[in-house]
Order: C-alpha cells, then sequence, then structure tokens
C-alpha cells in the first residue's frame, strides 16, 4: 500500500511540474525590458523636444484655436 501511495504522489508531482512549465520572466528578462523602455522613452523625447518638432506642433495648435466653429 505504502508503494501505492507513492507512485500515486509521484505522478502528481510530476503533472504539476510538468503543466507549470514556463511561467514568467526572469530577473534579467526584465532587466532588459526596462533598460529598452528607458532607450526609448530618452528617443522620443529627443525627437518631441526638437526644434522642427515643437515648431510643428505650435502650428497644429495654433490652427486648432484659430479655426472657426
Amino acid at each position: 500500500m505504502c508503494k501505492t501511495v507513492r507512485a500515486r504522489l509521484r505522478a502528481l508531482v510530476c503533472r504539476v511540474r510538468a503543466a507549470r512549465g514556463d511561467a514568467g520572466m526572469v530577473t534579467s528578462e526584465y532587466a532588459m525590458g526596462i533598460v529598452a523602455a528607458v532607450a526609448f522613452a530618452v528617443l522620443l523625447y529627443k525627437v518631441v523636444t526638437s526644434p522642427a518638432v515643437a515648431e510643428q506642433l505650435q502650428a497644429i495648435v495654433k490652427r486648432a484655436l484659430s479655426a472657426r466653429m
């Protein structure tokens, strides 16, 4: 009886381990994701604060404010 219980328990543990698989990212993947997000944010900030983009945004806002309703 003891052998049967051990075998069933072992089979259950094996099924749980197999079902669990790879559940998420590891710390190094989180770090790389954060670095990539920060790099993208810096690039976006540089583009938005460039003189050409600022000029275009101001032109859009002026046109929107001067539109007749």
